[in-house]
């Protein structure tokens, strides 16, 4: 181990709740320890929060998260995915072997936490691939669900079809009035050779969830007069080690680990078709150390109307991985469930927490109905953006392009001679 491991684990230990479940062996896995936090009060509906991924950690990345819950006198259970962070090694030390990490496996282990703690019946709070998690236990453990948050709603393994007709509706064929003018100048720089289409896909993307429409098509017209060139590459590398196995991420997000869940039952990366904005060509490298994939464990869509506990559904409006088509699908099944849309990318969880604690809040109280009401409406407008530190990201890029503006201008002057001509050797 590391010193940063070691630091890092000691920084956990020190997390208050913190506990852990010896889960016995099996035949594709061996005895290891399941962590798990418990924070806040005991209640009668205590919520289950189940982070994104697969690979992003529970106990030290939502700290934070689970202090302002606290405050708010919220029951929480958050439990360390198995196969990473704190519950990654068997108790002789050993990584758990691929073939222990599954999805029906993590489902189990929530199974197992609950009956731990001697919760008969709990929310399930799900964002982005948890919303899988949260179903897949709501069809095994039916009885367990006290009720449902859906928060950046993933409900099949082909999923995609919806990602890319949405992201292609939006920011390549321009069919909203926000984003029409962003669509052509992105159309013109992929046609004038200056990106290639999939990092220019990346670049809009990413811009577009965090920033919003204003800021992508500034960055896009200083983009096509060639004065974002730093910024440019600056986003283009954002969110590559989500899906790189680095010791620096350590107990926050471990995509290798669980990468066999993610290709292999979730089938995250299908076959491109050679369009812009394509899910499947950000894990193709990555898919290719990896089983392809084979069969996912449950058919979310056909069980969706047999949810009968309350159920609301988070969409962001800028969220392009599990964009507002899935939610809607969602909504649509299950019966009397409520559509929350905010004004926001992806997972209230990560960047918009304030927002996620409110709707916990709710339905903990049993009173998930009032976030129908005019007063909630204005009550989530008001809400402060709360949670990673992506939401300094638009203000990052803003200053970025204004240092790409005046490098550019620098770079013009220093072409000129004291005199205002251009200096010997420089070009037009």
């Amino acid at each position: 181990m590391t010193r940063d491991q070691d630091k890092l684990r000691r920084l956990a230990s020190t997390s208050p709740g913190l506990r852990s479940l010896r889960r016995p062996a099996t035949t594709n896995c061996p005895e290891f320890d399941l962590a798990y936090t418990r924070t806040g009060p005991p209640s009668p509906r205590p919520v289950v929060v189940l982070p994104g991924g697969p690979g992003l950690a529970s106990v030290l990345p939502y700290r934070r998260f689970r202090r302002r819950a606290t405050a708010r006198g919220l029951d929480v259970v958050m439990i360390e995915h198995r196969g990473i962070g704190l519950s990654r090694a068997d108790t002789t030390g050993h990584d758990l072997p691929r073939a222990a990490i599954t999805i029906s496996a993590v489902i189990g282990d929530i199974a197992a936490v609950l009956e731990h703690e001697n919760i008969d019946a709990a929310v399930l709070y799900g964002s982005s691939y948890g919303t899988y998690l949260a179903c897949g236990f709501g069809i095994e453990h039916p009885h367990s669900v006290a009720g449902m948050i859906l928060d950046s709603t993933v409900l099949s393994a082909h999923d995609h079809h919806a990602v890319r007709s949405h992201a292609r509706s939006l920011l390549w064929d321009g069919q909203h009035p926000d984003t029409e003018s962003s669509a052509r100048l992105l159309r013109d720089l992929i046609a004038g050779g200056t990106h290639t289409k999939d990092d220019a896909s990346d670049v809009a993307r990413l811009t577009y969830e965090f920033g919003g429409p204003a800021l992508l098509q500034r960055f896009l017209k200083q983009a096509t007069s060639g004065k974002a060139q730093r910024t440019w590459a600056f986003v283009s590398n954002l969110g590559r080690s989500e899906i790189e196995d680095e010791v620096a991420t350590r107990f926050w997000m471990e995509f290798g680990p669980v990468a066999g869940i993610a290709f292999t039952e979730l089938n995250y990366a299908p076959p491109p078709d050679g369009g812009p904005f394509d899910p499947a060509t950000q894990f193709i490298s990555a898919a290719a150390k990896y089983p392809p994939f084979s069969k996912e464990p449950f058919d979310i869509p056909a069980h969706l109307s047999r949810f009968r506990w309350p159920t609301v559904i988070i969409t962001g409006s800028r969220d392009l991985r599990t964009p507002r088509p899935i939610a809607e699908r969602a909504h649509a099944s299950i019966p009397g469930s409520i559509l929350l849309g905010i004004d926001n990318g992806h997972s209230a969880l990560d960047t918009h927490q304030l927002v996620a604690l409110h709707v916990i809040e709710r339905m903990a109280q049993n009173q998930s109905n009032r976030l129908t009401r005019p007063s909630d409406t204005q009550i989530i407008r008001q809400l402060a953006v709360r949670g990673s530190a992506t939401r300094f990201l638009p203000h990052i890029i803003s200053a970025r392009l204004r240092l790409d503006t005046a490098w550019t201008a620098v770079r013009r002057v220093s072409r000129l001679s004291p005199f205002g001509r251009r200096a010997p050797g420089t070009r037009r």
